[in-house]
């Protein structure tokens, strides 16, 4: 017999929410209105396959009766043993789409992404392969119809970066990038090595989701805010006035510095984008620790101490230690091309979901 999900819950929860978007002020917060109608969607998908699941069922019971009554009849027999496989087919196929749409949405899903990208051990080499990192992550998202735009950098004097922070806007752009948090590692032979030998550099990267003002409660008097001349790679002042910004939140101690613009105005109010979208995820990082001893998720930890990934050019190849994905196309990959490593990360995450649910 399959084993079909209880949904009673969700029918409950059905119920309510129809009864919010019944109120007069429902449409006064857009915001909520439209998680409300996404749920409220997403539920009632569940209740129609939950609906022919029931149907189906019904017509096996009717198949087994004809299968006892029909005697030597062997065509009919056969006919009706056809009919229960598929029936049968079809209900665990509607169960595991039952099970999917079961799954806690991630409220950030929908979100815009902060991405940081920073050079880590292996000196000018390590800004080259955050320099090549960005470049992949924006020919990604220009491929996509996504916009990136630049918040702030620092350049290596190698040409590489040794930070850069910027943002994606797009549809969903965190559900896609989400897992591309921690430890990138790249193994090749530097420009400047003579004797032709392979090198081992990192870099971090964090994906945050973009945070509203609605989301952080940031009060003025936990700011320091001060503002200085920007300088270039060496030390180099690059204009000649204060527009440099850096923001430090007294109560987490993080401290944002932006000076990209020649605009105060245009820093500040990017360093405050970027400060929200870390506070904001060190608030999903505290909820989700809450179940971290009840759940073990395989991915989308966002643990930056964690290796995620190794690039290694002589062998052509990418390696994501978390799924054991490895793939022989490095050169389309540092160009964008990573679509499919992407789908392989959402498969697993949905793997790991749905292992307790089953």
């Amino acid at each position: 017999m399959v084993n079909i999900p209880d949904i009673g819950r969700f029918a409950t929860r059905h119920r309510e929410l129809e009864e919010q978007m019944k109120q007069p002020d429902f449409y006064g917060d857009h915001r909520r209105a439209s998680a409300v109608a996404k749920e409220h969607q997403k539920i009632g998908m569940l209740l129609a396959k939950n609906e022919r699941v029931g149907k189906i069922l019904e017509e096996m019971a009717s198949l087994e009766s004809i299968l006892a009554d029909v005697g030597e009849d062997v065509e009919l027999k056969e006919l009706a043993r056809k009919e229960m496989e598929e029936n049968g087919a079809e209900v665990e196929k509607l169960r595991r789409e039952m099970l999917l749409l079961m799954i806690p949405p991630d409220p950030s899903d929908s979100r815009n992404t902060v991405m940081e990208i920073r050079a880590g051990t292996g000196g000018e080499e390590a800004a080259l392969f955050a320099g090549d990192l960005y470049r992949m992550y924006a020919k990604f998202a220009e491929s996509n119809g996504w916009k990136a735009e630049v918040m702030a950098t620092s350049a290596a004097v190698s040409g590489g970066i040794k930070e850069v922070i910027f943002l994606i806007s797009g549809d969903e752009v965190y559900k896609f990038l989400k897992f591309e948090s921690g430890v990138h590692r790249v193994q090749r032979v530097p420009v400047t090595e003579a004797n032709g030998r392979i090198h081992t550099s990192a870099a971090t990267v964090a994906v945050l989701p973009e945070a509203e003002e609605v989301d952080v409660t940031i009060a003025p008097e936990d700011l320091e805010i001060t503002v200085c001349r920007a300088s270039g790679p060496g030390g180099q002042g690059v204009n000649t006035t204060d527009s440099a910004v850096q923001i430090l939140h007294k109560p987490s101690g993080m401290t944002v510095y932006c000076a990209d613009e020649r605009s105060q105005q245009k820093n500040k109010a990017r360093a405050m984008k970027v400060l929200r979208s870390r506070l904001l995820q060190r608030l999903e990082e505290d909820e989700r620790a809450k179940y971290a001893k009840t759940r073990k998720d395989q991915i989308g930890t966002g643990d930056r101490s964690e290796r995620i990934r190794t690039y290694n050019f002589p062998q052509n190849r990418l390696t994501d230690h978390r799924i054991g994905l490895t793939l022989h196309n490095l050169p389309q990959i540092m160009d964008g091309e990573i679509w499919e490593l992407i789908e392989a990360l959402q498969n697993a995450d949905l793997e790991s979901k749905l292992s307790p649910l089953l």
